[in-house]
């Protein structure tokens, strides 16, 4: 009889960095499960929200000393866990998709979010409880979630020829951890006292966070954004998102040291080159805008607004340099607006941004639980995910807010102040909700129906039951209307004459119900032969993913 032979055991290969279970076809391989992004995005609305209410609080202080541990408090809100906390969701979602390469791990990715989540709550608490052991324990967090992130990312962006995007990502990261350092020196100096925290020394830190780290993140991912949601093909070699990239962070290297120093000549030459940098941004922005293919809508009143914002932040922040010399007060109250209009610029891009990015990251999530079509019959689109009169609402609220805190601050008007922190407060729960309830929905109903619960066999939406053969909604009769449909319906109730205008239909429905250029389920205009203007894959036509030939899931654009 033979002798056995053991067996080795053999451990199956582990699973490539960034794979997830129900991943839809379409989707590369290297981008992480949506659960990671979207808990960065979500975090950020309820970071907005404590920096809604941080501002509230803080009225008084601010008009007093816009420098006072409230309002730095209320920015670190708004910079750490709105700002900071939603461009890392976006670097977590793009940097894989952009350069190809897959991150690290998708469990250095999780640890990387519950760090800063810490970090972000902790540090600004601390500060506005006087609290040094929180601030303390919020900087070291701090420290932990950047380190995790570049080891994360190290691998991605260390690919070549991808283009100013990718380096642009680079010297943002890079941003990021110099931003870091100078926290971490500023949290011990609060203890130990080796030099005061003037005016000037807070806006040099100021400037690395908004230029160097978020500002920058901003313009290097836009380039690969707005011809993507713009349907932007620009033709021939396109400069100003180059110049852009590489101005702005040698525009931060020559600006900070010149304030934390007091070198006026070196603070006036960065903030000339930094502004050539972001002059270029917004020369890249016209042109995507001026070679667009698809209608206007509220993605781009969002977009537009947001670059409103940054000039009001330019005109402001040279106001204040020339008003500090001889007003303190008023050169630091114009300082704290100028701030604030610059956080505004990011604020408006990113939540503009994320009525189209969660959208696209949720349709994979659904498209992977087997969710393809919508309640009516219909094929889901990004457009059926979240309500769009809400999100005018939103950029109503988000817009006054912004420019309620900046003439707050600028002409040291408590009450305005408070008034913006709770329009910001309003802002954060609707676009929450708005984004959040009807992909959790569907979720919930597919659920149901495989479970047999409510819309299952035998129960209400069943058969024999409402919703059933022969009941509306059912096999036999025409679908239960959505949304949209009662929408339309309700517009056609109006007299000729007086509907609502046309231009308020496309800023909030994006024109996605049969117009040329939007939306999500193309038009009805033939068009070069069978095949329909605004359908997948034409012109200004609809972005089903895996039906139009210009996008998919992945976000992998080719446009032209």
């Amino acid at each position: 009889m033979p002798a056995e032979v053991p067996h080795a055991s053999v451990r199956p290969p582990s699973p490539a960095a960034g794979s997830w279970a129900g991943r839809p076809a379409g989707v590369p391989a290297g981008v992480p499960p949506p659960s990671v992004p979207l808990s960065f995005l979500a975090a950020s609305a309820l970071g907005l929200a404590a920096c809604g209410a941080a501002l509230v609080w803080a009225r008084a202080a601010a008009v007093a000393n816009p420098t006072a541990d409230p309002v730095v408090a209320a920015a670190h809100f708004g910079m750490l866990a709105t700002l900071s906390m939603g461009v890392l969701g976006a670097l977590h979602q793009f940097t894989p998709v952009v350069t190809q390469r897959a991150l690290r791990s998708v469990r250095l990715a999780r640890a990387t979010f519950l760090a800063w989540l810490a970090a972000a709550w902790l540090l600004p608490s601390g500060i506005a409880a006087e609290q040094e052991w929180l601030v303390e324990a919020g900087g070291g967090l701090a420290a932990l979630a950047i380190s995790l992130l570049v080891v994360n990312l190290w691998a991605p962006l260390s690919a070549r020829g991808k283009g100013a995007p990718v380096t642009g990502l680079r010297f943002a990261v890079a941003g990021f951890a110099l931003t870091a350092c100078f926290g971490v020196v500023y949290v011990a100096d609060r203890s130990g006292n080796w030099f005061d925290l003037t005016g000037h020394v807070v806006l040099a830190h100021a400037v690395i966070g908004l230029f160097g780290w978020l500002g920058l993140a901003y313009v290097s991912v836009a380039e690969k954004l707005w011809p993507m949601f713009f349907l932007a093909h620009i033709p021939g070699r396109h400069r100003a998102g180059q110049v852009a990239v590489r101005a702005v962070p040698a525009g931060v290297v020559l600006l900070s040291p010149g304030l934390l120093t007091g070198l006026p000549w070196l603070a006036w030459a960065g903030a000339a080159v930094l502004a050539a940098g972001l002059g270029a941004h917004l020369a890249s922005l016209l042109a995507h805008i001026r070679h667009r293919r698809r209608k206007a809508d509220l993605h781009l009143v969002f977009v537009v607004t947001s670059a409103a914002w940054l000039l009001a932040g330019a005109g402001l922040a040279l106001a204040a340099g020339l008003a500090l010399p001889r007003h303190q007060h008023l050169g630091l109250a114009l300082a704290a607006a100028a701030v604030t209009a610059f956080a505004g610029w990011l604020l408006e891009a990113l939540i503009g941004h994320a009525h189209k990015v969660v959208p696209f990251i949720v349709w994979s999530a659904l498209r992977g639980r087997g969710i393809a079509n919508t309640q009516a019959g219909r094929p889901l689109g990004f457009a059926d995910l979240y309500n769009h009169y809400l999100a005018a609402a939103v950029y109503a609220l988000l817009t006054g807010a912004i420019g309620a805190v900046c003439a707050g601050f600028g002409a040291s008007l408590p009450g305005a102040i408070a008034a913006g922190g709770m329009l910001l407060i309003a802002a954060a729960i609707i676009v929450a909700a708005n984004l959040a309830i009807t992909p959790l929905r569907m979720l919930h109903r597919a659920g149901a129906a495989q479970t047999g619960g409510p819309g299952g066999p035998g129960r209400p939406g069943g058969p024999g039951r409402p919703g059933g053969p022969g009941r509306p909604g059912g096999p036999g009769q025409r679908p239960a209307a959505g949304w949209g449909a009662a929408r339309r319906r309700a517009a056609g109730c109006w007299p000729r004459g007086i509907r609502p205008a046309r231009w308020f239909r496309h800023a909030v429905t994006g024109g996605h119900h049969g117009r040329r250029g939007g939306g999500d389920h193309g038009g009805r205009r033939a068009v070069d032969g069978p095949a329909r203007r605004g359908g997948p894959g034409r012109a200004g036509g609809g972005h089903h993913a895996g039906e139009a030939e210009r996008q998919d899931p992945g976000i992998r654009h080719r446009v032209g």
